[in-house]
């Protein structure tokens, strides 16, 4: 029996990275993947996660794999791909179902009918769009929650709220495209919000409630967690990007100077710190008061008791923490990413999307994690996608 290798592939708007990931043979179960090599390519041919030029994308994936296939020693031929841009979204949607057996018993027939019901009665809200995952909120039977799964129990209807995790068609076959002319087949495609939270989250911020902040160069992501379960996921146009304008703009300098400035190093550029301060909690006010604005349309503003925890490559801006507890009135704090292995060729939490790709992939249907209750309802994502496929 041969080691099991898993690659995941994050095309960012300014980066790609890519992961390869090791799960050694007789290995126990669950076994946390080694990384054993990364790839990192400047990205070309995107805006804001969207796919612009096919071919420029390709050579960046191409870049960062040989990268990483050269410090692994492996060729790779399959990968899990994260999809992340603003064309990201949800829908809640109910769906119902008669038990289907004479005694009233819900099978796994049945709640397989309840998902798939809640589904068709957003198709027509939904052109140009498919459903990357759906996840099972709540379940009700004969109008009580059920606390647990209800396959086994009996009733007369049976009802479930799902959250749909929807994208653009078009997109995820133009990111399948720009992979595959790299030379690698896509296994998978999974929502970067996800991935990412399967390796910066505990189990007992997942299980209490929190949320999860990636801060991107162009986007933002949020994916919150209630018992232990992905309750809502959104995306928005705003990135560390935007604070490195901000601050070209407020002290008058060249952009090179504001990255510079903006991620704490040396610069030649006079200016007071109070000065700094205000450009950067003005960006940084504005993208947390569009986060709480979201958290109260789902009625979860400051009830979060895990609070937000801050990733990305936008994370470690200075203040950030501060401002995110003002605005959100949550704790907060920057994630680190705690891989397991101290021989790990990862340094920090810009890479969670791409091991969170290998732990997609090692991970078992049957897991009680957060991958595990994903993997269960995992679309058939090729079924409509091949039709766009060359």
């Amino acid at each position: 029996m041969k080691d099991h290798l898993i690659t995941g592939i994050d095309i960012g708007t300014y980066h790609v990275k890519v992961a390869i990931a090791r799960v050694q043979k007789g290995a126990r179960e669950r076994a946390v993947p080694e990384i054993i090599g990364t790839g990192y390519a400047e990205s070309r041919g995107l805006k804001s996660g969207y796919i612009l030029q096919t071919a420029d994308v390709a050579r960046s994936v191409k870049s960062a794999l040989t990268q990483a296939e050269k410090q692994a020693g492996v060729t790779v031929k399959r990968a899990h791909v994260a999809l992340g841009s603003i064309g990201l979204d949800e829908l809640y949607s109910r769906g119902e179902v008669i038990p289907a057996r004479a005694d009233s018993e819900i099978t796994d027939s049945d709640v397989e009918k309840a998902t798939t019901d809640s589904e068709e009665r957003i198709a027509d809200r939904i052109p140009n769009r498919a459903v990357l995952h759906s996840i099972p909120l709540h379940y009700t039977v004969d109008g009580a929650e059920v606390l647990g799964r209800p396959q086994g129990l009996r009733g007369t209807k049976l009802e479930v709220d799902t959250l749909f995790i929807t994208t653009y068609e078009q997109h995820v076959s133009d990111l399948v495209s720009a992979v595959e002319a790299a030379g690698v087949f896509v296994e998978d495609v999974i929502a970067s919000p996800l991935a990412a939270s399967f390796v910066m989250l505990a189990k007992a911020q997942k299980r209490a409630g929190c949320i999860l902040i990636n801060i991107g160069a162009e986007t933002t992501s949020m994916v919150v967690f209630e018992d232990s379960t992905p309750i809502s996921l959104k995306i928005f146009p705003m990135g560390s990007a935007d604070l490195t304008n901000d601050i070209a703009l407020g002290l008058k300098i060249p952009l090179e100077e504001a990255e510079k400035i903006k991620c704490g190093g040396m610069t030649s550029v006079s200016y007071t710190k109070k000065h700094l301060d205000d450009i950067i909690d003005g960006r940084l006010a504005t993208l947390f008061t569009l986060i709480d604005a979201h958290l109260k349309k789902i009625k979860r503003d400051g009830l979060l008791p895990a609070g937000a925890i801050l990733t990305g490559g936008g994370s470690g801006v200075p203040r950030i923490t501060d401002v995110a507890k003002r605005v959100l009135l949550l704790p907060a704090r920057t994630a680190t990413l705690e891989l397991g292995n101290k021989h790990t060729k990862i340094k920090d939490s810009a890479w969670a999307v791409a091991y969170g790709l290998c732990m997609w992939g090692a991970a078992d249907r049957e897991e009680s994690s957060a991958i595990g209750v994903v993997k269960q309802t995992k679309r058939g994502l090729w079924s409509w996608l091949q039709q766009f496929l060359p």
